[in-house]
């Protein structure tokens, strides 16, 4: 012990001066060092993993959101790690919204989304939600698209009597009638063989209402229809020139005219631009559908419209009037409108020509009303044509007249077309007395007998149509200055 004793105060005594250890005292040192340094190392770790808040046990409550790692799995459920005191279980319930590959898929050691439905069951597990999860996953992202104002895009999986259901990765979203523009006005019926139609395809929607704690969202298609539609429309206006012709679907109808779909962008068809006929309203001659060719009247970037033509892709009948018709010729028509004046007719689509009270009837005729209707097929005589106005001046009481003196229409005599019963432009003296028997005849034939009435038809008519009745006039004049034989016959009319 003495021995012992005396070693080690030795040993103290040559660490102080600083003189070099034996080799006993050498290996002695460093196990005298060890314990200090060891001692110190392991509390530090062991401070480092108390103060490690991923260590601690998770303390869950119902609607927690987290992720899992799948430890087993079993025919109906599955057991998860959820860093919690004791595993979680999914139950087949609630993981119902899976497809069967989906739930094939999920293996030992895959991340899952898990919802706590129950904290710690009556076995100390906790519950978990696949479905849930999802859903409560997609309200999030629904609030972020929202926010967002973005499109989405689902499918409709079931109607009902206000609108269409669809499913967007759990969460059941509303479309209302009202916001599908596919789905037509009219009766029930109509709605819902339409939304009918729809089941199973995919549309764009945008969000317009979202509330997770009543679980309501309502979406529409016409709105992320319209969206994307008026970025298109800016695209296409910044290519569309003035003069092009395309072609487009009607895509709606107005009392003013029709809309006009030329490929992302609606265009404006006045009811004035749709037919060189005519036209009262678009609907009796378009329909929603319709695909049509359309010519580009302007485009107005800044406020963004698109004025479009029907009639202009299609020759105009005006030009040739000239060459198709002839003053003498007698022509079906169709009365189309009646006016203090007169009354207007079709002769084909897009010519209408005016029959002056005047040429309504030999009688004095107040309003044409008393001789023709709105709708009536009638035979009309042309007695003066204007293309460069676009008027033609027709005649209803001359038709029937075959014996109607070609002066009186403007057109030259050429001896081949006189009138029945008319004295030769040149008699000679030996034929005078054959050529005077059929004179008597002549004030039933020859229009001579109506100028007393056209001249007074004329007057009458001049409050209504001061040049209507010029012309009548001095077409009358004319004919009675270039034919001189007319006048020796109103001479012995009264013998007669």
């Amino acid at each position: 012990m003495e021995d012992r004793g005396g070693q080690v105060q030795d040993q103290l005594s040559d660490q102080a001066l600083g003189a070099p250890q034996s080799g006993a005292a050498e290996v002695g040192a460093p196990a005298a060092e060890t314990p200090a340094a060891g001692s110190a190392e392991p509390q530090s770790l062991m401070q480092q993993l108390l103060s490690d808040p991923s260590h601690d046990y998770r303390s869950l409550k119902y609607g927690d959101v987290l992720d899992g790692t799948v430890m087993q799995r079993d025919r109906d459920e599955f057991l998860v790690d959820i860093g919690s005191k004791s595993e979680g279980i999914i139950p087949a319930r609630e993981y119902s919204t899976l497809t069967s590959d989906e739930v094939n898929n999920i293996a030992v050691g895959e991340k899952v989304l898990v919802f706590v439905v129950q904290p710690e069951n009556q076995d100390g597990h906790t519950v978990l939600s696949i479905d849930k999860a999802r859903q409560e996953k997609s309200w999030r992202h629904l609030q972020e698209q929202y926010d967002k104002n973005e499109v989405i895009a689902a499918t409709v999986t079931n109607y009902n009597k206000g609108g269409l259901l669809v499913n967007l990765d759990g969460v059941r979203g509303f479309v209302p009638a009202s916001q599908v523009t596919e789905i037509r006005g009219g009766d029930d019926a109509s709605k819902q063989a339409d939304m009918a139609r729809l089941v199973g395809s995919e549309l764009p929607l945008k969000v317009i209402e979202i509330n997770r704690h009543r679980n309501r969202l309502i979406l529409s298609e016409r709105m992320a229809v319209q969206e994307r539609r008026d970025a298109m429309k800016e695209k296409l206006i910044e290519n569309l020139k003035e003069g092009e012709t395309r072609k487009g679907r009607v895509s709606s109808i107005a009392d003013f005219g029709a809309f006009v779909d030329i490929g992302g962008a609606d265009g404006l068809v006045h009811l004035s631009e749709i037919s060189w006929s005519r036209v009262k309203h678009p609907s009796e001659v378009l329909k929603v559908g319709d695909e049509v060719d359309v010519y580009v009247l302007s485009v107005n970037p800044q406020e963004k419209k698109i004025a479009l033509s029907i009639k202009r892709t299609q020759p105009e009948p005006w030009s040739r009037v000239a060459t198709k018709y002839e003053i003498g010729q007698v022509v079906p028509a169709t009365i189309t409108q009646l006016a203090n004046f007169g009354a207007f007719a079709r002769i084909e689509d897009g010519i209408e020509g005016l029959i002056h009270v005047s040429e309504l009837s030999d009688e004095r005729v107040n309003h044409p009303r008393e001789v023709v209707q709105e709708g009536q097929d009638v035979q009309v005589r042309i007695i003066r044509i204007d293309p460069q106005r676009r008027r033609i001046g027709l005649s209803l009481r001359r038709a029937n007249d075959s014996g109607m003196n070609p002066a009186l229409l403007g057109l030259p005599d050429d001896g081949g077309q006189a009138p029945q019963g008319s004295a030769p432009q040149e008699p000679s003296a030996d034929s005078a007395p054959v050529e005077a028997a059929p004179t008597p005849a002549a004030p039933v034939d020859e229009p001579v007998v109506e100028t007393p009435q056209v001249e007074t038809d004329a007057g009458s008519a001049g409050a209504a149509s001061g040049a209507m009745a010029q012309a009548f006039a001095a077409a009358q004049a004319q004919a009675q200055t270039e034919e001189p034989n007319h006048e020796p016959e109103t001479t012995p009319a009264p013998a007669s």
